[in-house]
Parts: structure tokens; sequence; C-alpha cells
């Protein structure tokens, strides 16, 4: 599997060659300012101690404090939360909000913890980090495998460190505890925002046109009740089955229904395959997702989901691919595509509707005042609009890649900050 923190640098090294940036402003860009590794003791349920391995990466915070995920995974590594807090500083950046970079997480499956083990782990990761995170230095938020719960105890876990209720610390809260409506649908919605954008310039309907979604968590599922309600039709989307270790693919040739797909879904995201089958859905291996006859493909789970060898398994049907998860295509698979005339929305620009809508919950919080869901979303539009068409009128007047272009705006936003404040 490729190294994701390469993964990172690829696109980075070639923007950075079209803006001649001298090699001084490379190395501090491809290095992070801090990174930290945390060994967080657990009392497990049967009494015995088991130490976590955890990471917190801070890579830039020129522009505003460092925002980012933790998240719970069981090949969690120190690359790969390196590349994450990269791209949260494009992504910050080419949405041009006030916010840095960082991402963090802990080697662990929370599928293998208690409630209490969970709650332990979190509390522990803030008491080993408290210094280093805060309302005006770095805000976390949710992540692979990890919820609002998650988020709660944490910040329960820093007020109680700082004598104070300090709600802007953490993002991605339940609504009751400083919470912002809206950001449930956020990264999925902002993803279809950009679907409807690039096929407007791109003179499609998209009503008349089909998608593949890879993934049925949060982004895909949002992703796809907005796409079907702008009239697009999904066709197949893929689920890890907690009992098989594996994903599968459901595709129907006429579209899938989202309703009935989530009446037949577990608490871990695994559709039941045997209820699909009787709802008229084949069940296929869990690549096959990128392999259908559509318009449109949507890598909306992990890393590295498009690469050189699976590449060739896409057809000559698909005009646009929207990156909702985070490093889902190789640099070997994205220079294919491109000569192939695919148009890529790059995952920093398309999955940033998490990111701008957790910094406008970190605003309410500070605040103390709350939005409508109706306010949230249609600020979140506007500003997810407005990136979009910033970078694709750069791409169409240099005639780049659109993700080179985003690349090339969100790095000169940064090194600008930089200059501005003395650094370089």
């Amino acid at each position: 599997m490729s190294n994701l923190f390469e993964s990172a640098l690829g696109p980075f090294k070639k923007a950075a060659e079209k803006l001649k940036l001298k090699e001084g402003y490379r190395e501090i860009l491809t290095n992070p300012e801090r990174a930290l590794v945390a060994y967080i003791p657990v009392k497990m349920d049967d009494g015995h101690i088991k130490i976590f391995k955890g990471f917190r990466v801070q890579h830039n915070d020129a522009c505003g404090p460092s925002k980012g995920g933790i998240r719970f995974h069981p090949q969690e590594t120190i690359d790969t939360v390196r590349a994450l807090s990269m791209w949260m500083t494009w992504k910050c950046a080419v949405s041009d909000i006030p916010l840095g970079g960082g991402e963090g997480g802990i080697i662990c499956d929370p599928h293998d913890l208690s409630s209490n083990e969970q709650e332990q782990l979190c509390r522990g990761w803030v008491r080993q980090i408290a210094r280093n995170i805060g309302p005006v230095q770095d805000v976390p938020a949710p992540d692979v495998m990890t919820n609002a719960q998650h988020m709660i105890w944490m910040m329960d876990e820093y007020e109680s460190l700082s004598n104070g209720r300090y709600p802007g610390t953490i993002t991605g809260k339940p609504v009751e505890l400083g919470g912002s409506l809206g950001r449930t649908e956020a990264t999925g919605y902002g993803v279809v925002y950009m679907i409807r954008e690039a096929l407007k310039e791109m003179k499609i309907d998209i009503q008349k046109t089909t998608a593949s979604i890879q993934g049925f968590g949060n982004v895909a599922r949002y992703a796809a009740e907005l796409f079907i309600e702008y009239g697009g039709t999904v066709v197949s989307v893929s689920s890890w089955d907690q009992t098989d270790k594996k994903a599968y693919s459901f595709y129907k040739k006429d579209g899938i229904d989202l309703k009935e797909l989530l009446d037949i879904t577990d608490r871990f995201g695994s559709i039941d395959k045997k209820k699909a089958e009787k709802l008229g859905y084949e069940i296929l291996p869990g690549d096959d997702w990128l392999t259908h006859k559509v318009d449109i493909l949507v890598p909306a789970a992990l890393e590295n989901a498009i690469t050189k060898d699976t590449v060739k398994n896409i057809k000559e049907s698909v005009k646009l691919i929207v990156c909702g998860a985070n490093g889902p295509i190789t640099p070997e698979a994205d220079d294919i595509l491109d000569k192939r005339g695919v148009i890529v929305i790059p995952d920093f620009l398309a999955n940033s509707g998490g990111v701008v809508c957790s910094y406008f919950e970190q605003v309410q919080s500070n605040q103390n005042y709350y939005w409508t869901k109706e306010e949230v979303l249609g600020k979140l539009d506007n500003k997810l609009t407005d990136a979009f068409y910033k970078v694709w009128e750069l791409s169409q007047r240099k005639k780049i890649r659109v993700q080179d272009a985003a690349y090339m705006i969100a790095i000169s936003r940064v090194v600008e900050a930089c200059k501005l404040r003395g650094w370089i």
C-alpha cells in the first residue's frame, strides 16, 4: 500500500514547481511545526493496564489555530497523521477560513473496547496533550471511528484540567452541548455542492447522471441523499461488513433506495447482505463500486481507493471523480486519470464541508450564540461554491488540472501568511 505521506507530498511538489516556490519555503511546508507522540495508560474492564499509542501533528498554524480530526484506527501511523495534518492546512486555506492544519490518531479498534474503556482512552489522550490544544491553539474534531460522544468526553476532560468552560476547544459535539446544526450533513453535502457546480461547468444536467459511491458512512450517506434530492441516480454504495471483516458493494441498476438500505444497516455501518439481496441488490466484492458504467465516482471511505492497479477498472463513461475521502487516489492513478480526461475534484477541496462547518461551530461556541440549520447550510453552500469557482477559474485560465489549481491557491495563501508573520 502506498505511504499516505508520500501521496500527500506528490501533488504539493507539483504545485510548488508551478509556483516556483523557494526551496526553504518547501522545507517549511513539507514538515510539521510539531509532532507529538503520547502513550496512554487505560485500566481495562478486566483490571489489567494497557498502553495505547497516540499522535497529534500540528502542520502549520500561520493562518490560525490548528484544526483537524482525531481518529481511532488499528493501523494508524504517524505518517498517516502527518499527511492528514498537511491536507488539513491546504483544506482550510483553499476554503479561506482562518485555521491551520492538524490531525490526531490513536492506535486502537473501538469495536474491541467497551464504552468505559473508550472514555478512559479519550480522557487519557487529552491529559497527555492538553498543553498543546485549546480554542486558540488546536481544535480537534471527530474522524474515522470517533463520534460526538468521544468529543464530549475530550471536551469535559479539557475543561476539568483548565477549570473553566471552553466549548470552542472541540468541534463535532452534540448539538445539546455546543455542537452546530448541519454539522452531520456538512461533508457529504459539500461533496455534492462540488458535483453540482462541476457539472454546470461541464454542461451536464445532474438529473441525467449516475454515480457510484465508495462507503456507507456519514459522508457517503449524506452525499447520496443530496445527490438523489437533486435528481441524480446512485447505483452503488459499498459497506464494510463487521462480521466478515471486508467490504461489499451493493448494486442496483435503477438506483438505490437510501432509506431502505439505512433500515437494514447496523450501528457499525454494515448493510445486511441477505436482506439487501431480497430487496433486489446485487452483492458484489468491495472494490466493484468503481467498475460500474456511471458518470461520477465518489470515493468516500479510506485512503488509496484508486491506485495504478485499480484505475484500469474505471469505465470510460466516468467523467468526474469527487473525493469525499482523504487521499483516495494515488499520484500514479491521478496521472492516468488526467490522461483520460477525467476531471478530479481533490479531497481537500471536495470534502472541506466538514472543516468549514467545524469552523462555524467553533465561532458559535466561542460566541455562545447559535445559528439555525438553514443558516449553517446556506453559509456552507456559499463558502464552498466560492472556493470551487476560485479554483475552477484558475484551472481554466492556466489550463491546468483542478487539483493543481487548488493546491496553488492553498499553498500561496499559507506562504503569504508565513511571510506576513515574518516566519520566512
